[in-house]
């Protein structure tokens, strides 16, 4: 356990996660999330109320091996919010996709929990979210966010960390939400960012 981790027995606590920001700043630091140890791992020090991830996803992407971790998320009491990504013809006349928005239902989202819990953990370094930190700090409630300094460029916004009642960079966190090693899935190669990870082992 980190020694500054942040957490007291009696708060009640959500997590709210920018899957796409969370995933890259993850990749950056070569760690495979393991999401059974993220829930057991905080629970063990906080009564979780509320699990949020939000993520892109393309049509094509329904067999995708970001479908198997949704699923898995799904089934084990995360509240997804998934948005179809967007295509469009560039001037060259190239297809492209583009990721929809999420920042403003995660904010809704966070901030329609502020009252029922003590302590929020942000799980993106993205400076969007500044406002977001500023006005659950006004309702009284404690933020923390995960992201990493220790990246090259940094994941997380210099006003996000200052802001935040709590920083935890991701990369101490290796030995409680990483994966171990042994049991990674086999990477296979991405054609863009959207392609997480294989979760194939994320099944019910």
């Amino acid at each position: 356990m980190p020694s500054n981790y942040p957490f007291d027995m009696r708060e009640r606590v959500a997590f709210f996660i920018d899957g796409a920001n969370f995933y890259q700043t993850a990749r950056t630091l070569d760690i495979d999330i393991d999401y059974r140890r993220m829930i057991t791992s905080f629970v063990g020090d906080a009564y979780l109320l509320r699990a949020h991830y939000y993520t892109a996803m393309a049509d094509d992407q329904e067999f995708s091996s970001l479908r198997p971790l949704i699923d898995w998320l799904d089934y084990n009491g995360f509240q997804i919010t998934t948005k179809p990504m967007r295509e469009f013809t560039d001037n060259s006349g190239q297809r492209r996709r583009s990721r929809p928005g999420l920042d403003v239902d995660l904010t809704v989202d966070a901030l329609t929990l502020a009252d029922q819990v003590n302590h929020i953990v942000l799980f993106s370094g993205d400076g969007n979210y500044r406002p977001l930190v500023e006005a659950l700090q006004r309702k009284g409630v404690k933020v923390t966010i995960v992201s990493s300094l220790k990246t090259n460029p940094s994941m997380v916004s210099d006003e996000m960390r200052r802001k935040a009642d709590h920083f935890l960079d991701l990369a101490d966190l290796t030995d409680r939400l990483g994966r171990d090693p042994s049991e990674r899935p086999a990477r296979r190669e991405r054609q863009d960012d959207e392609e997480y990870d294989d979760y194939d082992d994320y099944d019910e």
